[in-house]
């Protein structure tokens, strides 16, 4: 599924394909356990091979906020931390049992520097994240709660059965009871 991903943007030759593999052991990883811990550095980037996981940042308060959920076929990690080696803002937590591929720092700078495409692909993967990060604001700013329950369901299909109704009032930064009036509607 990696290499079905990865061609999407770009094509791998077989001994690029080989190294890059190389590079990626993969993980399983059990429902709830944490992969990326808030306030330690994160220098991984995982891809859903199988499974999903929830992105979070826990307030001062002890408040969670639920802040991107990844589906299998995703890349996911805390760029902040990944890219710039300061603590991590979030969390990532298994929604189910799952399997990763695991990408280091060091091992991306040199993937990077030995298949320049790959540049070119990861390029590619920020900036839809960039754009899908900055529509989710702008929804959160002009659409209802409804609105933006709806969208949720129409872009997580398969999550929506996966996650609570709290994790997902906290991913639209609302009360599970307001959710629930929501829904009700």
């Amino acid at each position: 599924m990696i290499l079905k991903n990865i061609g999407k943007h770009i094509s791998l030759n077989p001994s690029e394909k080989s190294q890059l593999l190389s590079l990626l052991p993969s993980i399983s990883v059990p429902k709830k356990e944490i992969i990326i811990d808030q306030g330690r550095i994160c220098d991984t980037l995982f891809f859903v091979e199988s499974g999903s996981f929830r992105a979070y940042n826990l307030n001062k308060d002890g408040k969670e906020s639920t802040i991107m959920f990844a589906p299998k076929d995703w890349w996911v990690t805390d760029m902040n931390s990944f890219l710039n080696k300061v603590p991590s803002l979030l969390s990532l937590e298994a929604l189910e049992n799952s399997m990763v591929y695991t990408l280091s720092r060091s091992n991306f700078d040199d993937l990077l520097n030995k298949i320049p495409k790959l540049e070119r692909f990861f390029r590619i993967l920020f900036q839809k994240a960039y754009i899908r990060e900055q529509l989710r604001v702008l929804d959160n700013i002009s659409l209802t709660t409804e609105e933006r329950y709806l969208n949720f369901i129409r872009k997580y299909p398969d999550l929506a059965e996966k996650v609570t109704q709290k994790q997902i009032a906290s991913y639209l930064g609302v009360t599970p009871e307001f959710l629930s009036s929501v829904k009700k509607k």
